[in-house]
């Protein structure tokens, strides 16, 4: 029995290996007829009477693989024609032209604007344009504002005392020479106060005031230069339009001749150019709160005419009257007016005439035949105790009322 049941055990073995056998090999050659098959089905023909042929930018463009990095192929045969580079120098020119052209369109519209202006506003204008009704205004040469303040009267009289003419003259000086002068200044923070009341008098005695609409204070310095030139081009047709301080001596004859050999350029800005330090420490006089605008710290500012007296021609003054309402004030307002024409195709004419001393500096001058147009200390950014010691500079510098009245500008 146990012979027998051996047998048969084995028996059923051999049968179930054999089975097995069959099995795989019915699955390996099933996957192999697949695959014959299924690359017949997929194969792409070859395309008849088509030949695709790589362009050069293409090629240019092919990635090859070399170890690990990889590199762009470029034709050999490709050359940057030399004048392509003509072509982008001249476009490059023709731009540049373009925007000075620009630049020079949008001056020329200010003064048109400023021009309309004041023509609607009724400005000055001369006895022939008034006899005849005709809106045509008055021409000048130069309008001189002198900066002033409430507390400045005595600076005021010792200028109508010495370098500025009174009555008569001043007005002789308008009608032959086209130069006006007049004392520059706004109004209090209580409008019709005493302050202003003081003002009207003083006006009404010497008629020598223009008046500003404009809040008074030595932190608004910026916005009155601003001001001022905005409104003397609305009244007064000049070539150029100046500021100076109450406390500086002036040549006015010698000034008009300086202006006169400048007159055929455009965009005219006058004065003696300085560079000085940008102020960060606060307490500090002149401190400058947007310092961090002119980089870092102990820069010096961009190049302008110093505070004292400066000049600019009639299309700046109506380039400031047309964008005063976006032009950033400064601090100080001698900056505040270089960054004003920074920007723009404007003549920096760098006069140390300007800006001479005060006796023996421009005396010594004067004796030399070189005559200087304005006199003050610059420790004291004007003349030290002006009120008393600007007759003594009159009298050994001044120019003379023969050469004011002989000048020719």
């Amino acid at each position: 029995m146990s012979v027998k049941s051996r047998g048969g055990g084995g028996e059923g073995v051999s049968k179930s290996l054999i089975s097995k056998k069959w099995t795989l090999l019915l699955c390996i050659s099933s996957f192999c007829a697949g695959v014959f098959f299924t690359n017949r089905m997929w194969t792409v023909p070859e395309s008849k009477g088509i030949t695709i042929t790589p362009s050069s930018e293409t090629e240019g463009l092919k990635l090859i693989s070399e170890g690990c990095g990889t590199k762009y192929l470029q034709p050999k045969d490709v050359k940057v024609s030399k004048d392509v580079f003509g072509e982008v120098s001249k476009t490059h020119h023709a731009i540049q032209t373009l925007d000075k052209t620009i630049s020079n369109l949008e001056m020329e519209l200010a003064a048109a604007k400023a021009a309309q202006e004041s023509i609607l506003s009724g400005s000055p204008m001369s006895e022939d344009g008034e006899k005849s009704g005709s809106s045509k205004r008055r021409k000048y040469f130069m309008v001189i504002g002198i900066n002033t303040a409430f507390s400045s009267r005595k600076r005021r009289d010792s200028v109508r005392n010495t370098w500025m003419p009174q009555g008569e003259k001043r007005k002789k000086l308008e009608e032959e020479k086209g130069v006006v002068i007049r004392f520059v200044i706004g109004h209090g923070a209580t409008v019709g106060g005493i302050l202003d009341r003081a003002i009207e008098a003083e006006d009404k005695k010497h008629g020598d005031f223009l008046r500003l609409d404009h809040v008074e204070g030595y932190l608004e310095l910026s916005a009155k230069t601003k001001t001022y030139f905005s409104t003397a081009v609305k009244l007064w047709d000049a070539e150029y339009y100046i500021k100076v301080d109450d406390d500086v001596h002036v040549n006015i004859g010698t000034l008009g001749e300086t202006l006169a050999r400048h007159r055929k350029k455009p965009r005219v800005y006058i004065g003696c150019m300085k560079s000085g330090p940008v102020l960060s420490q606060k307490g500090v006089r002149y401190h400058e709160p947007e310092y961090w605008k002119f980089g870092e710290t102990g820069n010096k500012y961009f190049r302008h005419a110093t505070g004292q007296l400066y000049a600019i021609s009639k299309d700046l003054a109506a380039y400031i009257s047309a964008n005063q309402h976006v032009l950033h004030k400064y601090a100080n307002e001698d900056v505040s007016l270089g960054a004003w024409f920074i920007g723009l195709d404007v003549h920096h004419v760098d006069d140390r005439r300007l800006c001479c001393g005060t006796p023996p500096d421009c005396e010594w001058k004067a004796q030399a035949g070189n005559i200087c147009v304005a006199s003050f200390d610059w420790t004291c950014s004007g003349i030290c105790r002006s009120a008393d010691r600007i007759k003594e500079v009159h009298r050994r510098c001044g120019e003379g009322e023969k050469v004011l009245w002989n000048a020719a500008f």
